[in-house]
Formats: C-alpha cells, structure tokens, sequence
C-alpha cells in the first residue's frame, strides 16, 4: 500500500486545536501526486500531456482526533477507474503512528485535456500503472453516471413551475 508521512504543523489546526478539515483534502491531493508522480504522472509529464486532473468530489469521515506534534500516514488506494481512464474514484485512510484509522477520504475525479478544457481518456500507457495499482475492496469500473449525484431539484429553483 502507498502511504504518505505527515507532521502536523500549526498552522494545520483549526481553532478546536485539533486537524483542520482543509488540511485532510490538502493531505490526500499531496498523496495523490506523490502517487501519480511514483507512477510517471509528475507535473512535468502532465504538461506534456496536456492533461490534468479535475476534483468532482470529496468526502471526509471522522474517526478520532488529530491533535498538534501527532504524526499521520495517508493511504493512496484505487477504488474505481473507467475502462478507457477517464473517471477515477480514490481512497485515501489516515492513519495515526500506532496504526489507528483516524479519518477517510473518498474523491472521484476525471482527467481534463487542458487544451479543449473537455474530459478525456488517458493515453493506453498510463492506464497499465492504474491497473496494477492496489484496489479497494469495493473497486468497480466507473461510468460517466457513478460520477454523478442525483437527487431531486427543489420545485422553487425550477423556472416555470
């Protein structure tokens, strides 16, 4: 598994004292990149191919505080990818130096041509890296419809209703 050291700094508490919420996404985006970069994905490969990744969500869950001088391990996991790589959906686990599970983090993304600004697949040999990437127990193959959230839009936001 890919993890990814971390101390805590002040200024990544909040004013509880305790690990800010922004500082877990900015953790899990900087394990990302150390995994995309080990992978052959580093900022300079992307400029080169026009590619980038685009943050359709993220959620966090809780389990126990982080508190200041802790040290925290993030994991890089693959929980789903579309056939052609275009979708993706990681799982980062946060975990304490005693190997407590201290917070989690579900994303899914796609990758944008930075040039035409639209979504698009990753080139066949950067899909292979992917594939042998450790998965989730719940790994699935995505399509464009697991990337979006549905739920009902309220009748008073709808023109004409």
């Amino acid at each position: 598994m890919f993890l990814k050291e971390f101390e805590i700094r002040w200024n990544d508490l909040d004013a509880n004292r305790h690990l800010a919420n922004i500082t877990y996404l900015s953790f899990a985006s900087e394990t990302r990149m150390a995994y995309l970069n080990q992978i052959g994905l580093s900022h300079k490969d992307l400029q080169q191919l026009k590619i980038g990744p685009v943050v359709f969500n993220e959620q966090l869950f809780y389990f126990k505080e982080v508190l200041p001088d802790d040290q925290i391990r993030v994991s890089f996991e693959l929980q789903g990818m579309s056939e052609e790589g275009t979708f993706f959906s990681f799982v980062h686990n946060f975990y304490n130096l005693k190997g407590i599970h201290v917070a989690r983090c579900e994303m899914t993304g796609a990758w944008i041509n930075l040039e035409t600004r639209k979504l698009t697949p990753l080139p066949e040999k950067l899909i292979r890296p992917f594939k042998d990437t450790e998965k989730t127990a719940t790994f699935k193959m995505l399509t464009a419809a697991d990337t979006r959230a549905h739920g009902r839009i309220p009748q008073d936001l709808i023109p004409n209703s």
